[in-house]
């Protein structure tokens, strides 16, 4: 996934696993053990002989497969990750991976696919848009009372001299619209790539027919898929393959992409071209360095609710809200949870001030489309559910994987921020959003979050329906609802 708590990832729980920074790719969503092999490259090897003109050939007919089965960029690197080892096992000792325990589980099998799957000679490496198209859509509703993007003139001036002047978007502005959800302290804020279908599913299947099809077209080989589910460093593999760059708030930007993607990979026992080895083969994926088209632009780091964005190339996943939503299993700690505003699933923050993202894609699948309404979705709305309903709602959903209880635990949060926000309407719509997210992180939140009042009809419903959960059987979610009843 491009965004995740940890330095491994993709995908927005979307930046974790790429939060040790340029060195290392440390953990950004969920993961679990390994994918399931569909063959084994330490005791399989192609059944048809391959010289380097047929493997040559073949590689660029895995990248025009892959363009069919809508995957934006496909890129093939090697195996070599020493140079992120040094600052994985830094970041793991820091202690920034907080209780993800399977981070420090695999040591350096991260940064070493030939031990994590044997036999592993290349990396191939894909990246797949997941803003659904509606939210580009010319039609899409435009928002009022914000005003247009600014961004900012260091951020413009090291897109250009290092990429030539980016071209105008076409796309609206779809930011603006995030931005003033967030602005609502009533609106309740899931993370863009978690609304639709759970990624590992639509990525997973995808990838699995692109292995498919190199076995159709070569016989049996060595390979295995993962999609932000093992102990694979994303970011570094992507970034060696040529399909990006790692941005300062660790996620992977590609100047016509921006970072609204997911990136999975296949391992295979083939000697294939790498994109290093063979730029002019590759077109456009030629290996670029961690920031090379960032300038002095540090935008993300300024705009981190929670000040996790340590430093460039750096997240400490302990601060970061997508963890703190999704990979904490426990009580959200007190100084932290005012920080985190209405956002109940993830965060998105860093990417929506992003000036790369004017060039976010549209997801070539429905898949990513928003499901239930989580894209305007009220905080006493979904508090309502039942775990029933949350179960049945969230099936095939990447939400499900935290639970009714932990989903409970983040909207109470949310509910109690709510109640703390202004009871009248501030004057500072718009452009104090943007003037707060170059002056800090606390102060950035304070101004969503002052920017509209709640009324006293909207005030009283989300107390009511805090207390009608006010002992409700778990602990964990009693003692965040008795929080946000102390804003009461």
């Amino acid at each position: 996934m491009n965004r995740s708590p940890s330095p491994s990832s993709s995908s927005p729980a979307h930046a974790l696993a790429d939060a040790a920074g340029p060195a290392s790719d440390a953990a950004q969503a969920a993961t679990s053990p390994c994918e399931p092999r569909a063959s084994d490259p330490s005791h399989s090897s192609s059944s048809v002989p391959l010289d380097a003109a047929a493997l040559a050939a073949l590689a660029t007919r895995i990248r025009t497969w892959g363009r069919e089965l809508g995957f934006g960029a496909i890129g093939i690197s090697d195996t070599d990750l020493s140079h992120a080892e040094a600052g994985l096992a830094a970041w793991l000792e820091a202690g920034c991976h907080g209780e993800m325990d399977y981070m420090a589980k695999h040591g350096m099998k991260r940064a070493r696919p030939p031990e994590l799957v044997a036999g592993t000679r290349r990396v191939i490496t894909v990246r797949m848009a997941y803003l659904p198209a509606a939210v580009l859509s010319p039609d899409a509703a435009t928002v009022q009372g914000l005003p247009p993007e600014n961004e900012p003139q260091d951020a413009v001036d090291a897109a250009s001299r290092n990429a030539g002047t980016p071209r105008e978007s076409t796309h609206g502005d779809w930011r603006a619209r995030e931005r003033a959800r967030l602005a609502d302290p009533q609106a309740a804020i899931v993370s863009i790539y978690a609304r639709g279908r759970d990624y590992h599913k639509v990525l997973r299947a995808r990838l699995q027919q692109l292995a498919e099809r190199i076995e159709g077209e070569i016989g049996a080989y060595g390979h295995r898929v993962f999609t932000d589910s093992a102990p694979v460093l994303e970011v570094e593999l992507a970034q060696k393959a040529g399909v990006g760059w790692r941005g300062k708030h660790t996620l992977l930007l590609q100047r016509d992409a921006g970072s609204l993607f997911f990136l999975g990979e296949i391992y295979v026992d083939l000697p294939l071209p790498t994109d290093a080895d063979d730029p002019a083969e590759s077109a456009a994926n030629v290996p670029e360095t961690a920031g090379a088209h960032c300038g002095s632009c540090t935008r993300c780091i300024a705009a981190c609710p929670t000040g996790a964005i340590t430093a460039p190339y750096r997240v400490d996943a302990r601060r970061c809200i997508s963890y703190l939503t999704i990979e904490l299993k426990g009580s959200i700690p007190l100084e932290l949870r005012e920080l985190i505003g209405n956002r109940v699933y993830g965060c998105d923050d860093c990417q929506l001030v992003c000036p790369w993202n004017k060039f976010a894609q549209a997801a070539p699948v429905a898949d990513f489309d928003a499901r239930h309404g989580l894209d305007r979705a009220t905080l006493v709305e979904l508090f309502g559910w039942s775990a029933k309903e949350f179960d049945e709602r969230m099936q095939g959903s990447a939400i499900r994987r935290i639970g009714y209880e932990c989903w409970s635990r983040n909207i109470a949060v949310a509910m109690g921020n709510a109640l703390r926000a202004p009871r009248s309407d501030a004057a500072m719509r718009g452009r104090e959003i943007h003037e707060s997210a170059a002056q800090g992180s606390a102060l950035h939140n304070r101004a969503l979050r002052a920017d509209r009042a709640l009324d006293d009809t909207a005030r009283a419903a989300i107390v009511a329906a805090l207390r009608s959960r006010e002992h409700d059987e778990s602990v964990l979610v009693r003692e965040h609802v008795r929080w946000a009843l102390e804003a009461a």
